[in-house]
């Protein structure tokens, strides 16, 4: 049989891991399978600038179509994987047709996390998830008409951004105590909800949903306090789970994620996963982590590109992070989880620039730089070699950001 690759599903690492699997020397077949009918696109602009109409289809394009003809990769675009027969090495579609495969990655990332409310499949609710998603909304905004998010997270966020520049009236509904409590400290989340605030998003916290209201299109969410919120738009936005369904069947191992090695290898030699759907080890941070984000995807791909053409090397790359809000660039280095210190850079309760670096046991461990390229970059720097910072020199801005790392 003739060398075979076979990616499972268009997205972000797939379209990474082909053009580095021709880098590397791969001069085998290449088919990447996915159940949408496009290309491989860039879902960050979802929830920003092709949800206001600023970017077009093509403009969300990863790679434009002719890389994929150059680079003689075949694209069975809208099919569905059904099962993967490892004994034979060839995956089942759901038409029942059967493809061989000599080497196999699964790239088929997450899917929105669903909550069953009372009228979440009236017209005017969404899940923003995926670009049909996005397509759809459009009939249900536009100036002067109300949108309620339900969920303080960075999607959540990003979407009343984005609903607001265009004149709609938006409500954000959180059910902890303050948004994007999961993710950063109490000093960010306050900024984030006095910016929202200031730019007319009604935020509520510590609100649950009873119901989402109307006959045949949303017209409210009714919450657990009884009072209701008129709405033309749902937005859901309450986390996602990694698609590990095909792998699991196929007995590969899985826990929070599909399981592979310091070289995106499964517990099949012959079977890499990347991106969000994977759990991999992190020697920077030495635990097993899944990570949902652009750059874990494009550089966990090259490493499992790299090991398909024998030339395998190990996965140690920093994670990091951006959402684009309003006039706001937040860049996000490291994992703060399990922070004991925060210290603040610059002023978080005036203005729109300030960083918050992130310490466990005086050692740096991340930071959130919002409008403040320099301190991302220095920490991104820093906390790669294993490097740490002086909390007492960062909280001084009289002394250069530079000074402030050991």
């Amino acid at each position: 049989m003739s060398e075979h690759c076979i990616v499972i599903g268009a997205s972000h690492a797939a379209a990474q891991l082909v053009s580095s699997l021709r880098q590397e020397g791969w001069e085998g077949k290449i088919s990447i399978v996915g159940d949408e009918p496009y290309l491989p696109y860039h879902r960050p602009p979802l929830s920003k600038a092709f949800f206001v109409g600023e970017k077009t289809e093509e403009d969300l394009l990863i790679r434009a179509a002719d890389f994929y003809t150059k680079n003689k990769v075949d694209l069975l675009l809208g099919s569905r994987v059904s099962r993967i027969d490892r004994d034979a090495k060839k995956i089942i579609l759901e038409d029942d047709a059967e493809i061989p495969y000599t080497k196999l990655v699964l790239t088929t990332g997450a899917r929105v996390r669903k909550i069953p409310f009372v009228g979440s499949e009236l017209a005017g609710v969404f899940y923003m998830r995926d670009l049909n998603d996005v397509k759809q909304t459009h009939k249900f905004t536009g100036p002067g008409k109300s949108a309620v998010i339900i969920g303080g997270g960075y999607i959540g966020l990003e979407t009343a951004a984005s609903l607001r520049k265009i004149g709609m009236n938006v409500t954000v509904i959180e059910a902890m105590s303050r948004v994007l409590q999961r993710v950063t400290a109490p000093e960010v989340s306050a900024f984030y909800t006095r910016i929202h605030t200031e730019e007319g998003v009604d935020i509520r916290t510590e609100a649950g949903v009873d119901a989402i209201t109307g006959e045949q299109h949303v017209e409210g969410v009714r919450l657990a306090d009884g009072s209701t919120i008129p709405a033309d738009l749902v937005i859901i936005g309450v986390g996602v789970l990694p698609n590990v369904e095909l792998a699991e069947a196929a007995d590969l191992t899985i826990d929070n994620g599909i399981v592979v090695d310091e070289f995106a290898t499964t517990n099949d030699s012959d079977i890499f996963a990347a991106g969000d759907c994977s759990n991999h080890y992190n020697p920077i941070y030495k635990r097993q982590l899944r990570l949902e984000s652009v750059q874990n995807a494009t550089d966990q791909a090259k490493i499992a590109a790299k090991a398909i053409c024998g030339k395998p090397e190990v996965y140690r790359a920093l994670p990091w992070f951006w959402s684009d809000q309003y006039d706001l660039k937040l860049q996000i280095a490291g994992l703060s989880q399990g922070f004991d210190q925060v210290v603040i850079r610059g002023d978080s309760e005036q203005g729109r620039s300030f960083a918050a670096f992130y310490f466990s046991e005086g050692n740096l461990i991340a930071v959130d730089a919002i409008n403040r390229p320099k301190e991302f970059m220095m920490s991104k720097r820093a906390l790669t070699a294993g490097q740490s910072a002086d909390p007492l020199k960062l909280a001084d801005e009289s002394i250069e950001i530079k000074d402030a790392f050991n």
